[in-house]
């Protein structure tokens, strides 16, 4: 039975406690609301990422091979072959060396090649993907298939972009 208080000046308060806040079914049920649209939700956001990186790194393969292409036109030759994850000494002043030397999205470094046989086919200028003993090369076929996509036709077996020497990634910059 609850308590009624009486004040001087006639008024009268109910002193039974009022209970604030959520009870613990309330909380629960938000919680499971929550946690099924994050899990509907994600999905989509992992399509955004393989697309938003498939982007970044056609975008880096353009910008590479357009460096490369105004070297050869004002010099008449390609810079010469180098390692991967080393930058051509001749390219420091065409290309920001942070671009070239970071590891790449997919893992693996950029590799400039010169007259080099990828798959059985010689091209004269690739810039390739490869692994190296410090950033392994990932293997991801829908990303590679997202970034051929973003480059030219979606086949990993024609085109500019396409799967040279055990599995790597190349991007013809000349046939």
């Amino acid at each position: 039975m609850a308590q009624i208080r009486h004040f001087p000046d006639g008024r009268r308060s109910d002193l039974r406690m009022k209970a604030s806040g959520f009870s613990l079914t309330e909380i629960m049920i938000t919680i499971t609301i929550i946690s099924m649209l994050a899990a509907m939700a994600l999905p989509g956001i992992k399509i955004v990422k393989r697309r938003a990186t498939a982007t970044a790194i056609a975008s880096d393969l353009r910008t590479f091979a357009a460096a490369y292409d105004g070297y050869i036109h004002e010099t008449g030759a390609w810079p010469a072959e180098v390692a991967a994850g080393v930058l051509p000494p001749e390219m420091v002043d065409r290309l920001h060396p942070t671009s070239w030397l970071r590891t790449t999205l997919l893992g693996g470094r950029y590799n400039w090649d010169n007259n080099q046989m990828h798959a059985g086919t010689r091209y004269r200028a690739v810039i390739a993907i490869s692994g190296t003993s410090t950033s392994p090369f990932v293997q991801d076929v829908d990303l590679l298939q997202a970034i051929d996509r973003a480059v030219d036709n979606g086949d990993l077996y024609s085109g500019n972009f396409r799967l040279g020497d055990n599995d790597e990634p190349i991007y013809i910059v000349a046939q």
